[in-house]
Order: C-alpha cells, then structure tokens, then sequence
C-alpha cells in the first residue's frame, strides 16, 4: 500500500514541476518575444505569441518525457503481479 502512495506523491510531485515549468518557459517565451517585437518587428504581436508557443511546446515536451519515464518506470511491477 506504501508504494501506491508513493507513486501518486511522485506524480503530483512531477504535475507540480511540470505547471511550474510550463508557467516560467511561457514568460521566457513573451518576454523573449516582446524584445524581438520591440527592437526587430515594429511591435508586432506575432512574435509574442510565437515565442509564447514556443515556451509552451517546450515546457509539454519536457513535461510528457518526465511523466512517461515515471510510468514506464511503474509499469514491469504491475505486469509482474499480474503474472502471479
């Protein structure tokens, strides 16, 4: 019953980094953007908006990575149960 606990603490502890990540590459990517749009674009807003794309595309890829590699991780116990 402890490992159960264990894994659910582990994956909220990985959703937990993975809003962090998304919130923080999100401001790069405006911030990133706006200074693009400020000194190279004439204050367009589709530099914005792309880096902000951008910031998001990286934080879910790094986001389903992590949380792939903790269910792979899970996954030969339960296959192992289930065989006995």
């Amino acid at each position: 019953m402890a490992g159960a606990v264990w894994a659910e603490d582990e994956i909220g502890r990985k959703w937990d980094r993975c809003f962090t990540d998304a919130i923080l590459k999100l401001g790069g990517g405006v911030v990133l953007g706006g200074v693009f749009s400020l000194f190279f674009f004439k204050r367009r807003k589709w530099p914005i908006i792309t880096g902000a794309g951008f910031g998001l595309g990286m934080a879910y890829s790094n986001c389903e990575a992590d949380l792939n590699a903790s269910i792979r991780q899970q996954t030969p116990r339960s296959k192992l149960e289930e065989k006995k």
